[in-house]
């Protein structure tokens, strides 16, 4: 392809914006990078996490502060699949071990992780896929052709 007689290359993926964007349109990529990314920023606070000075629910706000929103940056336009659900579960379950460390079982008297279905449990915070699918409907409806929400047409998909 040309544009004023420059050659443009054609690549498979770039990055725009801070987005990985493929040539196949697919999220996955997207979503590996930004759980990398989410990764990062989990390691480089996980001192805090496991420090007992804080509590639980300052944790949390942590968590919910700085983690999530590395982790879900542009998520308005993912759509998920199943597998790319369990991917961010299981991040989302990785990083709540960190925050409420090890339990003890209350027969054997032994330490020992917590289950998947004990950390939801414990928080009162929606699931990572139900927070990804709340901020895309939020965004569809706000940009949607139907007004524009609040943030009126000028306003879809970044700041005014």
């Amino acid at each position: 392809m040309k544009i004023d007689n420059s050659p443009i290359e054609r690549v498979e993926e770039f990055r725009y914006l801070g987005k990985t964007l493929t040539n196949k349109n697919s999220v996955q990529e997207e979503i590996k990078s930004r759980l990398k990314s989410g990764n990062a920023c989990h390691y480089s606070v996980q001192n805090l996490l496991s420090s007992s000075l804080l509590s639980k629910s300052l944790k949390i706000k942590i968590y919910r502060t700085i983690i999530l929103p590395v982790a879900l940056y542009g998520c308005e336009t993912w759509s998920l699949i199943l597998r790319e659900e369990r991917r961010l579960r299981v991040f989302e379950n990785r990083v709540l071990r960190r925050v409420f460390g090890p339990k003890r079982d209350e027969v054997t008297g032994e330490w020992r992780t917590l289950h998947n279905e004990e950390l939801s449990d414990l928080y009162s915070l929606p699931n990572i896929v139900r927070v990804v699918k709340s901020r895309r409907m939020r965004w569809a409806g706000a940009c949607g052709a139907y007004g524009g929400g609040e943030r009126g047409v000028q306003g879809c998909g970044g700041e005014t």
